[in-house]
């Protein structure tokens, strides 16, 4: 049987325009000759649609589009995520599937497993499926999973990218229980890095385990701070990814059951960092009704990176770098802006900011007479910046995107009302480590990044000869700590078990920890990691906790 996988990039309640998707994916897998064409979890509404599901129409809408889909899909069987009204528990709501077959709705299946952890809220809206029903087409016995269903039946070894939470119920199991030919499993499975090596691996062990084929249909494309990477596939009843349907971009696969060839696999964690970054700012972008973007470039790593990004995810000519030297800002780094600029092909401008300064200063001298500078001053020319872009971006309707790594959101070494404005944090959820590696990856067939950039030791240039590392630790030791803290959620105890000096330790803790109050006033950042700032790590600002 020729199965089309569908994956698309739904946008969140744009309930028309995802319903005129999902009858031209099905249009085309019928014209390929697919007898059936599955598509993502919830791929009517988009995911996640939060709290959007608490508005009746939004709701009604989606079951209203359902109906157009069975009416246009006719000649192909349709399985397809959509919201569904739970009868028994108002007004909770369902995560469902149907299965839609010449112009009827004939099956529906609910998802069991509502994840409740990290970036997922599902108990929020949802009930769980009460019951786990087969049906047969094509002379199949075929079961539905959706997403988290198929999480809790094979552990996989090695795996610490997510949250991992065990149900006291298996819908994989029960359905297997009933014989199944095939399970087809509805997914929007945001990205994180590494995580597709461990997905993969336990589908095949699924499939080989209880030996029915399986159908995976993965969300692509960014909504809000969540990417979703696709990598849809077909495995076999003993275990081979026969189809495969690619990474970070809507396509249409065709899969046969009668296949047994491997498809070919190809893992980069590199080339997925940067396919998703460019992803999730492209989305964010077109789906906010942007067409252009903004950045400050400083000369640094950081702002280099996040403008390559930009040029390729809305192109060159639609990203704008500004450049705002002080009285501190060093010959090499305003030059290595220009340089970036040419080789992305991006416009380029200059406002010094001296004269606005001095006006400061001399405005505030009466209130600090007696006050030695200090940080004041240098945050100060961070907030000038700051308010110098937000007045471009207000002025020309560009998206200005922040620069700001991991490491130093983690540790507040960035300026509230400064570096930290901005509608969107590209690379907040990457490591200062990974940002270099990043880097030198884009720059492995030409320069894209000047060489002096990746290469001078960073600095905020707000005082004579400023290095990051006056402040931080040396980033290799501060990104290990900080993985163990926010990630993997090890004590002070547990670090310093692991060979870290103690005292480092204790103050990138408390750094951490006193810091809050910033992260949760900055940008919406794109997850990479298993645990990103924003709504997967809830920390309260007002707190005395002692790790």
């Amino acid at each position: 049987m020729k199965i089309a996988l569908a994956q698309i990039n739904p946008t969140i309640a744009d309930i028309e325009s995802n319903t005129r998707k999902i009858i031209s994916f099905a249009n085309r897998a019928k014209d390929a000759g697919a007898l059936i064409v599955v598509f993502p979890e919830l791929a009517v509404t988009g995911y996640p649609p939060m709290d959007l599901l608490k508005n009746g129409k939004l709701i009604s809408d989606n079951i209203r589009a359902l109906k157009t889909i069975a009416e246009e899909c006719r000649g192909i069987a349709v399985v397809c995520g959509y919201v569904d009204c739970d009868p028994d528990n108002n007004p909770m709501l369902l995560n469902s599937a149907a299965f839609i077959n010449d112009g009827d709705i004939a099956f529906t299946q609910s998802k069991t497993l509502l994840p409740q952890y990290d970036v997922f809220d599902e108990k929020r809206y949802f009930t769980p499926a009460r019951e786990h029903n087969t049906f047969d087409f094509a002379g199949m016995k075929i079961g539905i999973t959706i997403c988290e269903d198929i999480w809790n039946s094979v552990e996989v070894e090695g795996d610490k990218l997510m949250e991992k939470v065990s149900y006291p119920e298996d819908p994989v199991r029960i359905l297997a229980a009933e014989g199944i030919d095939l399970m087809i499993n509805l997914s929007a499975s945001p990205f994180v890095r590494g995580k597709n090596r461990t997905r993969l691996r336990m589908l095949s062990r699924l499939a080989s385990e209880f030996s029915f084929g399986l159908v995976y249909v993965n969300q692509t494309g960014g909504n809000d701070s969540l990417i979703f990477d696709g990598n849809s596939v077909y495995v076999n009843e003993k275990g081979v990814i026969t189809s495969h349907a690619g990474a970070f971009t809507e396509s249409l696969t065709i899969a046969d059951t009668d296949c047994s060839k491997q498809a070919e696999l190809i893992f980069n964690d590199l080339e997925d960092i940067r396919l998703a970054l460019v992803t999730g700012v492209r989305d964010y972008a077109a789906k906010c009704g942007f067409k252009q973007a903004l950045i400050g470039l400083s000369g640094g790593i950081d702002s280099a990176l996040t403008a390559a990004i930009a040029a390729e995810a809305l192109g060159s000519q639609n990203v704008l770098g500004i450049t705002m030297p002080s009285m501190y800002s060093s010959r090499g780094s305003v030059d290595d802006s220009y340089r970036l600029a040419q080789n992305l092909g991006i416009e380029i401008q200059t406002i010094p900011i001296k004269p606005i300064y001095d006006e400061f200063n001399t405005s505030l001298a009466e209130l600090f007479t007696g006050m030695e500078p200090d940080i004041t001053e240098e945050n100060l020319q961070a907030r000038i910046r700051g308010t110098l872009l937000m007045a471009v971006s207000n002025k020309t309707g560009r998206l200005l995107l922040t620069t700001g790594n991991k490491s130093e959101l983690a540790m507040g070494y960035c300026t509230l009302y400064g570096d930290m404005n901005g509608g969107l944090a590209v690379i907040s959820d990457l490591p200062k480590t990974v940002v270099y590696e990043l880097s030198r990856y884009l720059n492995r067939e030409r320069e894209i990044i000047p060489p002096a950039t990746i290469d001078k030791p960073p600095s905020a240039e707000l005082r004579p000869d400023q290095k990051d590392q006056d402040s931080l630790p040396p980033y290799d030791v501060l990104d290990a700590i900080l993985e163990l803290y926010i990630e993997e959620y090890k004590s002070s105890r547990e670090i310093i078990a692991a060979g870290f000096d103690e005292e480092t330790v204790n103050r990138v803790l408390r750094t951490v920890n006193i810091n809050e109050y910033k992260r949760r006033q900055a940008a919406p950042g794109l997850k990479i990691t298993g645990k990103a700032f924003g709504t997967g790590r809830r920390i309260p600002m007002a707190q005395r906790f002692l790790p």
